[in-house]
């Protein structure tokens, strides 16, 4: 039996292509943490999954309470199960794919191999998956370069690695790009939090100067981004939307800014340019030909009015897959659990 472990809304959206693959092939289940549960894309509904809660109480510090109530909580969900899947780099695929290892169930990385080399840039992200790697099983890699950077730490004496493209892109599939009058906006990563209001401000800025685009931000619950979204008064501010709208607004885009890992993937999908409001990127396969990163609100601007009337090259392929990363990471487990005979 496969868990298939998961926290938040990203995590979701890049598992659910894969559940959707191997449903009546590998016996497996799912497993909601509930690290975030106010922005879980709506389409969970529509599968049977199991809860573990969060207790606020077990520490005043919020990634101490996830991973301690992963650890004390997931022994209920392991009945019957040998081999846990966990998707990218959040404290539930920490604390997950810790508790499993202490327990001698098998561990398969989704998105495995990302890398800024800093601990600090994304915080706690670059800790966790790097811990991840130490741990699991099987490694799935969206590209060469993850499955590199395994290579050059030594992963691939004890463990299996594998490059099988990005999962989230499977979501993507037989869809084409709209028309190009928005500007999709998303911010929310810890690291900006210190000044998100100096971002906000300088994107306020732009929709002001370009009154030709329609500028959308949905808003992050955190409230420290919450706090600042009376700042974007030229920006349409909108609650999280589900997916499948998210994606309407980035195939209407002419370009993005984020600091979303995943809509960074979709954009390059879609030969959308993508600005990425961060001072290091664990995604650099796309660097300067399908997204251009941005260390500080001060140089947004020039990188705006730079790129916006720019096309990316069609004939230039996705570096972050071709959209069947989940049928390719079937057959890996049709291999896997044939092997242990749990095939059905």
């Amino acid at each position: 039996m496969l868990l298939i472990a998961f926290g938040t809304r990203p995590e979701w959206i890049k598992i659910r292509p894969l559940i959707d693959e191997i449903n009546g092939v590998i016996p497996y289940r799912l497993l909601f943490t509930g690290q975030h549960t106010d922005i879980v894309d709506s389409s969970l509904n529509n599968y049977e999954y199991r809860t573990l809660s969060i207790n606020q109480t077990m520490s005043s510090n919020r990634l101490d309470s996830i991973v301690c109530s992963i650890m004390s909580d997931i022994d209920d969900h392991l009945e019957g199960v040998t081999h846990v899947m966990v998707q990218g780099d959040t404290t539930t695929v920490f604390g997950v794919a810790l508790a499993c290892f202490h327990r001698g169930v098998k561990v398969i990385h989704l998105e495995a191999g990302l890398r800024t080399w800093d601990n600090k840039q994304p915080y706690p992200e670059e800790f966790n998956r790097q811990a991840v790697s130490s741990i699991a099983d099987i490694h799935l890699c969206p590209t060469k370069s993850s499955m590199k950077n395994l290579i050059s730490e030594g992963r691939h004496h004890n463990s299996e690695v594998y490059v099988v493209g990005n999962t989230v892109l499977d979501n993507l599939r037989n869809q084409l790009p709209n028309q190009d009058y928005q500007v999709l906006v998303t911010l929310h990563r810890r690291e900006n939090h210190k000044n998100i209001a100096e971002w906000f401000s300088v994107i306020n800025k732009i929709a002001e100067e370009n009154t030709d685009l329609f500028f959308v931000l949905p808003i992050h619950p955190n409230p420290n981004v919450l706090e600042h979204k009376d700042i974007l008064t030229n920006v349409e501010v909108c609650d999280p939307l589900p997916h499948h709208y998210l994606l309407k607004h980035l195939k209407d885009s002419r370009l993005v800014i984020t600091d979303s890992g995943g809509i960074q993937e979709e954009a390059a999908y879609f030969h959308k340019p993508c600005i990425v409001c961060r001072e290091k990127t664990e995604r650099l396969e796309g660097v300067n030909e399908f997204s251009w990163l941005c260390k500080t609100p001060s140089e947004l601007i020039n990188i705006f009015n730079k790129l916006k009337n720019s096309k990316i090259d069609q004939s230039l392929p996705c570096p972050y897959g071709d959209g069947f990363a989940s049928t390719k990471i079937k057959q890996i487990l049709n291999g896997e659990f044939r092997h242990s005979k749990q095939v059905l």
